[in-house]
């Protein structure tokens, strides 16, 4: 059993070193062609000897193999590099934003899995319900609307109309060490509030409408139909039997849905100005800050294959049937 499940992480770890190559060497080599980071670095009236000089310092004159084996070693080895705009080391960019998003997106989370698993639970077992209907509906319209037109709504209706939660930034926040937190001042989680509902609305939908059809495949089961037939009380049915057998694939795409949350934060931290690292990413972009935007983009591919290795590890754990097939692969 054990030789079986460690297998299955060796051949998960492999597949994600690949992963992670690949990554980088698609995000290297794409941000070569979104301009000439000097120029942004420079005025006009820098001269072109002294342009050059810069280029060849920053080793932009090298072979892009040269200069992507070089990225990636350094990767390997934890150097991160330093930003072309501020000469800042990027893992302490990179530490200094993580915790705004790291907080966006569990607030993100668990406001969807709050309203989004009971929704999706009620309108499995009511279908055709006026009810059921009307959020089946309102999720229709949650899930066409763009993040962008959602935030700025609700910094219209919650913001300026009624002035009830701050419209950007992060408020006052507590220092535990490096990690600065929102979760410690009344108005640091005013300042979250807007931005997690926002960001949260999109991933409620996608929850609620996986619950709604995994519960209604579950109520189709045989096993479901024989606990009927001996006369079990339905709410024992709904909550032991149906829920319970729902709520295996609903565990395991929460890790990838909190993935989903930090990578696409992007668009909301904008909207808010909430200074993490989607707030980064754009500034770099702005300023052609090749490193930072490399960096980035391998940071999140890595914790997306962290998150999925996690959840295949979870998922073994849980379902006898994956279970068996690992150790016998």
């Amino acid at each position: 059993m054990h030789n079986g499940i460690l297998a299955f992480i060796a051949r998960r770890l492999l597949q994600s070193v690949f992963v992670i190559l690949a990554v980088s060497l698609i995000a290297f080599s794409l941000f070569r062609f979104v301009g000439d980071p000097v120029a942004q670095m420079v005025g006009q009236e820098t001269s072109l000897e002294d342009q050059a000089r810069i280029r060849d310092s920053l080793g932009l004159n090298e072979p892009i193999t040269t200069q992507f084996m070089t990225f990636a070693g350094n990767l390997a080895t934890g150097d991160f590099g330093y930003s072309y705009r501020t000469r800042q080391p990027i893992s302490e960019m990179i530490l200094d934003r993580l915790p705004a998003t790291v907080e966006l997106g569990i607030v993100s989370l668990i406001i969807s899995l709050l309203i989004g698993i009971p929704a999706g639970i009620y309108t499995a077992l009511h279908r055709g319900g006026v009810l059921a209907n009307t959020i089946l509906i309102s999720t229709l319209v949650g899930v066409s609307i763009p993040t962008f037109v959602i935030g700025i709504f609700l910094i219209f209706v919650f913001g300026v109309q009624l002035g009830w939660l701050p419209t950007f930034g992060r408020g006052d926040v507590v220092a535990l060490g490096w990690w600065k937190t929102n979760f410690l001042t009344l108005d640091g989680l005013r300042s979250l509030l807007l931005p997690a509902i926002t960001l949260g609305i999109y991933q409620l939908t996608l929850t609620m409408r996986l619950v709604r059809s995994e519960m209604q495949d579950v109520m189709k089961s045989d096993f479901i139909k024989f606990a009927t037939a001996r006369g079990i009380n339905r709410r024992s049915i709904h909550v032991n039997h149906a829920l319970r057998n729902t709520l295996v694939p609903v565990i395991t795409i929460i890790g990838l849905q909190f993935g989903g949350i930090i990578a696409f934060s992007i668009v909301t931290e904008s909207v808010f100005q909430w200074p993490g690292m989607g707030l980064l990413f754009l500034d770099s972009i702005r300023y052609v800050d090749i490193p930072v935007m490399s960096v980035y983009l391998v940071l999140i591919a890595l914790m997306f294959v962290v998150i999925n290795l996690l959840v295949d590890l979870l998922y073994v754990a849980i379902d006898p049937r994956v279970r068996s097939r690992s150790e016998t692969s």
